[in-house]
This record gives C-alpha cells, structure tokens and sequence, in this order.
C-alpha cells in the first residue's frame, strides 16, 4: 500500500486551499471527497448569491472574475472546477471516507466506501451541511419537511411555512414568494436577526408589512402534522395550515466523526481541540480547516477566513519536514 504525505477530508474550498498551500511547500496530497468537487456549493439553493464578494472566495491566486461584485451558485462552482483543473489536484470524488485509524507507527490508516490508504498526515475539512440541526420535535421526519431549500417552483400555488429568521430563510421565503407560493415564516427570536443580508432585508421587510409574507416573531415549534405546524408565542397555541416545511435551522459538524479519530470536542460549544497557529489537533498529526474549527458557530469561520487555514498546515508540515 502505497503511503500518502498527506490525505485532505473533503473537496470543498478550504479541502481545496490546504491542498494548494501544501503543493506549494513540495507536499503531495490527495484529496477525498463523497461527492463532487465544492459539493456543498453544489447542494445550494439553485440561485443562490454568496454573501462574500468574488475576490474573498479566491484561493491559490486564481482569479475569480465576474461582472457583478457578489459571485452567484453556478459562478463560484465554475470558478473552483478551474481551480483544481488549473492547479493539478488529485480529487477522489463519490468516495466517503469511513474511518481514520492513528496506527502504533504514528501514520493514519484511512478507510473509504472504495479502499483502504495510509497516509502521513490527515486534514478533516469536511464542513458542517451534511448535518442539519433537528428541532427533534413529533412530525419533523413526515416527508413534507425539508432542511434544505433547493428552488422555490414545485411549490407554487402552495401554503408553506419556513422555520427559522436568518439568511437561509429569508432567502427561502423570497424565492417562494417569487414563484407563486404562500408562505409563513416562524421565527423563535424577537426581531428580524442581524446576520440576515443587508441587500435582502428590505425586500423581506416589505413583504411583511403588506402581508404577502406572514412573520411571526417568538414562534416556538411544537409539533408537525400532516397539514399544519402547531406552535405557541407565550402561552398561546397556534395552528397554521400548510402543504410544506422548510426548517431551515442551521447545521453543525459530524462531532462522533472527529471524536472517533480522537479529537477532543467541547461539549458546550462543538469546538474541536486544536492549535489555532497550526491547526493541529490533539491528535498528533490530525488536523482541521475550514469551519470545523468554529464548532457549533456557523457565523465564526467561512469560505474567506478558512481558507488561509490551509497555509498554517502547510507551513508546519514544512517546518516539520526540514
């Protein structure tokens, strides 16, 4: 079995930033990844526009140029596809990677749906969107609940409720909105979130104050039926009828996936251990980047700071190597 110096989790931008730092110190790396390249990007809603503007979500001084300031889904999935075509990277893809094994001879044996490798060092990039967060309330697994907004058409002329008030929502609602639905946004907080967008909010705004979005503010979930979300503000039970739910509640990373390599976890905050200078974990030889390393914190760590993670490894790795 051939030994890998490096084994990069996941193909998303940061995955794909380390493994540019490290060719660029002389490191090899592989890079596996369960679906495509960027699949989380791919996995975004159809037109979704990126909060960053273009030259944030640059990596390995490729230019990503486009005609309007903020790049949309179709654009940065492009961009990145050149990125690893222009930068040579090796990229597994429709490969998951099971378990990771810290071997008595200090190297990493990683286990995949295809094989078996070895390797010297292993980096965890694998992000945080493959896990929503449950409400773990009755009726949140019927088959008209969704935790992922895709595009707002299969639901026109249909009553949709969306829980949840921050950018994922309100970008859900104003898409459902556009193609013909009838939508109700619950959100537990008590005024519209400060992270929401600031080119999306007035429109959303708008939309509430003439009643063509229904917000209720302090919703609490309490259950889900097949055709209403029962909920209360105070102590007062509410009903509203819908067709489909969007419980667009935020996601966190595969904490039993980096426990299982043994990485210590935070059990408040979902933070893994780990050195920020290097991005070395408590397991020797384990690393992170990218939005691991803000735990549970989904508004700490994005595409534009995590991927100068890459370069913390690759200069350690290299310092190491000398």
């Amino acid at each position: 079995m051939n030994v890998e110096e490096v084994i990069i989790i996941g193909g998303g931008p940061c995955g794909l930033a380390a493994a540019i730092a490290l060719k660029e110190v002389g490191i090899q790396s592989l890079i596996i990844e369960k679906g495509n390249v960027v699949d989380s990007i791919y996995r975004y809603p159809t037109h979704q526009t990126f909060f960053s503007s273009s030259e944030k979500l640059e990596i390995g001084d490729v230019a990503f140029i486009i005609e309007n300031r903020k790049p949309v889904r179709n654009q940065a999935l492009a961009y990145y596809r050149e990125v690893v075509r222009r930068k040579e990277l090796r990229v597994n893809t429709f490969e998951k990677v099971e378990k990771v094994e810290k071997r008595e001879d200090g190297q990493f044996l990683v286990k995949t749906s295809k094989g078996d490798y070895t390797a010297l060092h292993v980096i965890i990039s694998t992000g945080y969107y493959d896990h929503p967060n449950y409400m773990c309330i009755p009726g949140e697994q019927l088959p008209k609940v969704f935790h992922y907004f895709k595009e707002g058409h299969p639901y026109y002329n249909c009553d949709v409720t969306v829980i949840g008030g921050k950018n994922s929502s309100v970008d859900a609602a104003l898409e459902l909105v556009k193609s013909g639905a009838r939508v109700s946004v619950l959100y537990r907080g008590s005024d519209y979130s400060q992270s929401i967008k600031p080119w999306i909010l007035p429109e959303f705004e708008s939309l509430v104050r003439n009643g063509t979005i229904k917000m209720e503010f302090n919703a609490n979930v309490d259950r889900i039926t097949e055709d209403s979300v029962i909920y209360h503000v105070g102590d007062e039970e509410k009903v509203i009828k819908n067709d489909f739910v969007f419980a667009m509640t935020g996601y966190h990373p595969d904490h039993s996936f980096l426990a299982a390599m043994g990485i210590t976890i935070d059990k408040e905050t979902g933070r893994p251990a780990y050195n920020e200078e290097t991005m070395e974990t408590n397991v020797k030889g384990l690393y992170i980047a990218g939005v691991l390393a803000a735990g549970n914190n989904a508004n700490e760590i994005f595409i534009e700071n995590g991927r100068f993670h890459g370069g913390l490894i690759a200069y350690h790795l290299a310092v190491k190597e000398k």
